[in-house]
């Protein structure tokens, strides 16, 4: 083959090559700006948050990730155990604020959590969970009569419980279901609850430490001024939400 001919065909297959480009930039850039797109429809609520608030909206996002499913927790994982004052009058707020007693955490939360309960089967142990999910209403509820950012969580930031990424725990005993001693109640917004406390009997401590150790080892992050709460660690990914207990029962 001539230096021509030679030259010719690279000339040849560069301007192929170029097509190829042009053809899959546009594709690339697609899948690229889609979410930052989509994510412009989701509603911007009075403090600049973007809430997703409708069951429809929620679907959609799952469709495109199903790791922001929310997990039914009892049904997800094997002897768990629930308390969901929030769907009674037995708490802080006295009055009922869910409609339903349900339990749910994103699906790698959830997967996690599994982690966690099967660890303290090894210790004839087992998980409560106080909450999980928390529509966004409920946060807004709850801040109107407390305002103290330490134990209830400001609705111009919205809550990890919003995200499906926080659940409030303690440890139960498989024999009895009874729960372990805890340095408080649920909800007891006092130093007692706080995991610097430490004027405690050393059956609390060791049983607070067995909580927060197995907790941390499967990648979730206690808060400082409550025993039972923890987030899950790439909370920062999913969206505020304000779908109702009632629909997510209901899938």
């Amino acid at each position: 083959m001539s230096d021509e001919r030679g030259l010719s065909f690279n000339r040849l297959a560069g301007v192929k090559n170029l097509k190829k480009r042009i053809i899959f930039l546009p594709v690339v850039l697609l899948f690229v700006l889609l979410p930052t797109l989509f994510a412009q429809d989701i509603p911007v609520n009075e403090y600049g948050l973007q809430v997703v608030d409708s069951p429809e909206l929620y679907q959609e996002l799952v469709r495109q990730d199903s790791t922001r499913r929310l997990v039914d927790l009892e049904k997800f994982i094997p002897r768990i155990h629930l308390d969901i004052r929030y769907a009674t009058n037995d708490n802080f707020m006295g009055k009922q604020l869910y409609t339903v007693p349900g339990a749910y955490l994103r699906l790698p939360a959830a997967t996690a959590l599994k982690s966690v309960q099967a660890d303290l089967k090894s210790l004839n142990l087992g998980l409560k969970v106080y909450d999980g999910y928390r529509p966004y209403r409920v946060t807004v509820m709850m801040w109107e009569p407390y305002q103290d950012s330490r134990y209830v969580a400001d609705p111009a930031s919205g809550s990890r419980h919003n995200r499906g990424c926080a659940v409030d725990v303690s440890l139960v005993s498989l024999k009895t279901g009874e729960e372990l001693p805890m340095p408080t109640g649920y909800d007891d917004f006092s130093e007692k609850a706080h995991h610097s406390y430490s004027d405690l009997p050393d059956e609390v401590l060791k049983n607070r430490y067995v909580l927060r150790s197995i907790m941390e080892k499967h990648g979730f992050v206690p808060i400082s001024s409550e025993w039972w709460h923890y987030d899950y660690q790439g909370w920062k990914r999913y969206y505020l939400m304000d779908i109702s207990l009632t629909h997510l029962a209901g899938e």
